[in-house]
C-alpha cells in the first residue's frame, strides 16, 4: 500500500542534506499553503496571496481581525510543531493543548488550550463526539494508543489515524480541525516526511472520508486521501533535488 511512498522517501533521504536554500524555499512555500488551506477549510476568506502578505506583517483591508489572527496563530503553531520535531519529543496531551492554545490565542482565550465543558456537534457530519465527561479518558487513550500499538503502523497510516481519532473525540470547543491537521503533520515530520497540505478544494472529499471513518470504522478512504497528499509533497521535494 505504501511501496511508492517508501521508494520516494528513500530516494529523498539519499539526497540529504538538501541545500539550505532549497530547504528554506520549500519550507516557506509549504508554510504559506498549509496555513492558507487549513484556515480556508474552516471558512477563513483570505486568499493564498492575502495569507502570504499577512504573514509578512501587512493588514488586508476588508478582512476581520479574527481572520488575520488565524493566519498569525497558525504560523506560530507550525513553529511549535517544528520545535517538537527538532527535540524528538513523544506526543503528549500538554503538546496538544499548547497547539490549540496557539491556534485560539487572542480569538477565544477562555477556551484556548482547554478541553470543552459542553457538548458539540460537527456541522454536516453524522458522527456525534463524546460528552465532556469522557474527554479526559478518551484523550489519555489516544496518547496511550499512539505511544503503543500505533508505532507498529506505517508512519503515514499512523498519522492519518491520529487525525481521525482526534477529530472523532473533538476535545475542544473550536479549532479541532486546524489542531488535527497540525498533529497529522507533526507525526509525519517526526519520521522524516515533509508536511502535507490538505487542500481546501478537496474539503468535501476530506469531510466525507472523515465521517465515513467515524460512523463505519472504515478508514481506507481517509488513509488514501492522506497517502495521495504525501505522494504529492514528496514529488515536490524530489523535483527540487533532481
Amino acid at each position: 500500500m505504501f511501496n511508492e511512498i517508501d521508494k520516494k522517501k528513500k530516494y529523498l533521504d539519499s539526497k540529504r542534506p538538501l541545500s539550505p536554500y532549497t530547504v528554506k524555499s520549500l519550507r516557506e512555500k509549504l508554510l504559506v499553503e498549509w496555513t492558507y488551506n487549513s484556515n480556508a477549510i474552516e471558512g477563513n476568506t483570505l486568499t493564498l496571496k492575502e495569507t502570504k502578505v499577512v504573514l509578512e506583517g501587512i493588514t488586508v483591508g476588508g478582512k476581520t481581525m479574527r481572520e488575520h489572527l488565524e493566519v498569525i496563530n497558525h504560523r506560530d503553531a507550525i513553529l511549535y510543531v517544528e520545535e517538537i520535531v527538532e527535540k524528538g519529543e513523544p506526543l503528549t496531551e500538554w503538546q496538544i493543548k499548547n497547539l490549540h492554545r496557539l491556534i485560539l490565542k487572542g480569538i477565544d482565550d477562555v477556551y484556548a488550550g482547554q478541553y470543552r465543558d459542553q457538548q458539540v456537534f460537527i456541522s454536516g457530519a453524522l458522527h456525534v463526539p463524546p460528552i465532556p465527561l469522557l474527554l479526559q479518558e478518551k484523550m489519555e487513550e489516544l496518547i496511550t494508543w499512539h505511544g503503543g500499538i500505533a508505532q507498529e503502523l506505517h508512519p503515514v497510516e499512523r498519522a492519518a489515524m491520529l487525525h481521525v481519532i482526534f477529530v472523532g473525540i473533538h476535545p475542544f470547543i473550536d479549532g479541532n480541525g486546524r489542531t488535527s491537521r497540525l498533529l497529522l503533520n507533526l507525526d509525519l515530520m517526526k519520521t522524516g516526511f515533509p508536511p502535507i497540505v490538505i487542500k481546501a478544494e478537496n474539503r468535501l472529499a476530506y469531510y466525507n472520508a472523515l465521517d465515513k471513518a467515524h460512523t463505519t470504522g472504515d478508514h481506507i478512504d481517509f488513509i488514501e486521501l492522506i497517502k495521495n497528499e504525501v505522494n504529492q509533497t514528496l514529488d515536490l521535494y524530489l523535483s527540487a533535488v533532481g
